[in-house]
């Protein structure tokens, strides 16, 4: 015989869906959704875990940082470090030598066309006082050579451009963990209320592996990277499309009082206030995004200075790229990340072939507006708490492929970072006498993630997230801060 009371919840006309829902296990419906807006996870970040834990309110770090923003420059393609900061005299004398017989045992490579041993196009110098070795590849930055601190060891675990991306961003080569800018925002939130914590800035070239490169994972959704294109229309529906603003917050106010239904209708959901706070950040930032990107105010000194005024188009985007990356620091953005324009149809910084042209054509574009990056922040004083890194997903070998094109070496190459409480002027690491492999101070991107947590004052080992039954964190269980190069 049926049960009766069980099947008048069902069968009762007066019972809507919404309220079946509500009573089967608490409502279905919500459990769905916190899971697909990343709820279900108990924080435990810098500070006292709670629910507010997961807002982009500014929270307080593990200890005093050196560093309150990061703005970190992306060069994906990876850079030649023999072409660049890492130089090495003795692919002078051994150019077109084989490099089986110069160097000795070759690793693997992506495409197994190995050439001969390849000196660098570019001629290298000593600058500043710290007589800091760049080539002519960079000129411009050359001369800040006193306030970078350039490592010359970093390696990483993938030869691939897509695992390799991911494993900079998430520490982990494989799609779907929480990107660093959603790390940092997860432990220190936003000190604006009108911007997001973590924006990416644009300049063409969305890199290989996708959004996910700047994605929440685990994490909940509001920390994931904001997309802002440098040049048109920076954000979708930014602009409004109402004839009038009265009828605009109509809407507006239609939609906060649908959401807040929905959340009496469901009872306390952290996921569900992460959606509505979402929804009144984009309404807020219908107003902070258009000052954001309005340059008029700067001056003309200014603008030359970054080179938004260059004859090179490719110059011009990455300038205004740096320049909006200073404002939004400046307005307390924690995590600013910037993209590489798309080069003359070029393939990134990935230079298989045609090296002098890739290599060059790409380090046009941005070695001006990144020197100017550094002198407007030093400036304002705003160096000395904005961290700047510089890096790309691996390096590339000391040999040719092919006649005129370096290939992927994973096992030694140079990346930069400067300001935010970073010794200026010095050099960490080596490699080989051929730039080939790191052999003094071997560093891998754990380290260089913990580092960077350091500087904005949070502890590696204690940032962590329980998901899938463990906590989890940005360095898994490896990492060390790099106390050598803190000043």
């Amino acid at each position: 015989m049926p049960n009766r009371r069980a099947d008048s919840l069902f069968l009762d006309p007066r019972i809507n869906r919404r309220e079946m829902l509500r009573r089967a296990s608490n409502g279905f419906g919500a459990m769905a959704l916190t899971a697909l807006l990343g709820g279900g996870a108990a924080p435990s970040a810098a500070g006292e875990a709670s629910p507010s834990e997961r807002s982009m309110a500014s929270k307080r770090p593990h200890f005093k940082p050196r560093a309150r923003s990061v703005i970190f420059l992306f060069m994906e393609g990876a850079v030649s470090q023999v072409d660049s900061f890492d130089y090495k005299p003795l692919l002078e004398k051994h150019h077109g030598q084989d490099p089986r017989k110069a160097i000795g045992k070759l690793e693997k490579t992506q495409f197994e066309n190995v050439g001969t041993v390849m000196k660098s196009p570019w001629s290298f110098g000593r600058h500043g006082q710290s007589g800091t070795w760049v080539s002519g590849l960079f000129p411009r930055v050359a001369e800040q050579a006193d306030d970078l601190c350039v490592i010359r060891s970093m390696t990483s675990n993938f030869p691939e451009h897509t695992s390799a991306n991911y494993f900079l961003h998430s520490g982990l080569g494989l799609q779907g963990r929480p990107s660093i800018g959603a790390w940092v925002t997860y432990g220190l939130g936003s000190m604006n209320d009108d911007l997001p914590g973590y924006v990416v800035l644009n300049g063409g070239q969305i890199p290989s592996g996708g959004l996910d490169n700047f994605g929440s994972g685990f994490l909940p959704a509001t920390y994931q990277g904001s997309l802002l294109h440098a040049k048109g229309t920076p954000l979708a529906n930014v602009i409004p499309s109402e004839k009038s603003p009265r009828l605009q917050e109509a809407k507006r106010r239609l939609v906060e009082r649908l959401n807040r239904g929905s959340l009496e209708d469901s009872g306390a959901s952290d996921a569900l206030n992460s959606a509505i706070a979402n929804y009144e950040l984009a309404a807020r930032m219908q107003i902070a995004i258009p000052d954001l990107m309005d340059l008029a105010g700067e001056t003309e000194a200014t603008k030359k200075l970054y080179g938004l005024e260059a004859a090179y188009e490719h110059t011009r985007t990455y300038a205004r790229e740096c320049l909006l990356a200073r404002r939004l620091v400046e307005r307390g953005v924690r995590f600013v990340e910037l993209t590489i324009p798309m080069v003359d149809g070029y393939n990134r910084w990935d230079a298989h072939g045609g090296l002098v042209k890739n290599h060059g054509d790409n380090a046009r574009a941005i070695d001006q507006p990144i020197a100017g990056l550094l002198i407007d922040l030093k400036q304002r004083g705003m160096l000395d708490d904005t961290l700047v890194v510089w890096a790309g997903e691996f390096g590339r070998t000391p040999f040719a492929q092919g006649n005129d094109g370096r290939d992927h070496n994973e096992f030694g190459f140079s990346v930069w970072l400067a300001g935010g409480g970073v010794r200026g002027g010095m050099t960490h690491g080596e490699t080989d006498e051929w730039g080939y492999k790191a052999t003094v101070n071997k560093l891998e991107m754990h380290d260089l993630h913990a580092t960077l947590l350091h500087l904005l004052g949070l502890n590696h080992e204690k940032l962590t997230y329980r998901f899938s039954g463990r906590d989890i964190r940005l360095t898994d269980v490896r990492g060390e801060v790099i106390h050598e190069i803190i000043s």
